[in-house]
């Protein structure tokens, strides 16, 4: 048993009360960003965005823990192996990237979801930040992503939430085609 603690029981860097704020900041960023997703009825939304976020900002705190363990201290071992958060911060953006191409739809002439891998884009680099202790950027960041999703949609002449309003056509057919319950969702 005291080999078991001595193998796993090894303090963090960062005291576990900065981990667990900003594991739960990362939570309530991500919070923000998917309650806008869900409100809009995208595919990936407030589950999504939450999971997103708080698994870049582990990501984070864990490239931070990495490079100040107690095994990477020693000088032979440093000449050895370099602990490089830059790389860290490259393999998790193309994690989150893969993830939120997997939104993106091709159907008809028309492309799908650009904005929600977008979204999840950012609540990567989001939580990323938070992970990382950088929570004002976070805070900005998630500010920004809210003003974009919600007030640039004014400009854009978008409806408010749902579905793109068709344009023209017979209203007996739109009303039947929105009625029907196997009806995928449209992705912006």
């Amino acid at each position: 048993m005291e080999a078991l603690v001595k193998e796993f029981g090894h303090p963090t860097f960062t005291p576990f009360t900065v981990i667990a704020a900003r594991l739960f900041l990362a939570a309530l960023f991500g919070t923000l960003i998917g309650v806008e997703r869900e409100w809009r009825s995208r595919s990936a939304g407030l589950r999504t965005h939450i999971l997103v976020c708080v698994a870049a900002a582990t990501f984070g705190i864990l490239t931070v823990e990495i490079a100040h363990a107690p095994m990477f201290q020693d000088d032979a071992i440093k000449e050895a192996v370099r602990v490089d958060p830059i790389r860290a911060v490259e393999a998790i953006t193309a994690g989150i990237a893969f993830l939120a191409a997997g939104s993106i739809i091709f159907a008809k002439g028309e492309v799908h979801g650009l904005t929600t891998g977008a979204g999840m884009w950012l609540a990567g680099a989001i939580g990323l930040a938070t992970g990382f202790g950088f929570w004002q950027l976070a805070v900005l960041g998630t500010a920004l992503v809210l003003v974009v999703l919600g007030l640039v949609r004014i400009f854009e002449g978008r409806p408010p939430s749902g579905d793109v309003e068709p344009t023209g056509g017979n209203s007996s057919k739109r009303e039947a085609a929105q009625s029907t319950s196997a009806r995928p969702r449209t992705q912006r």
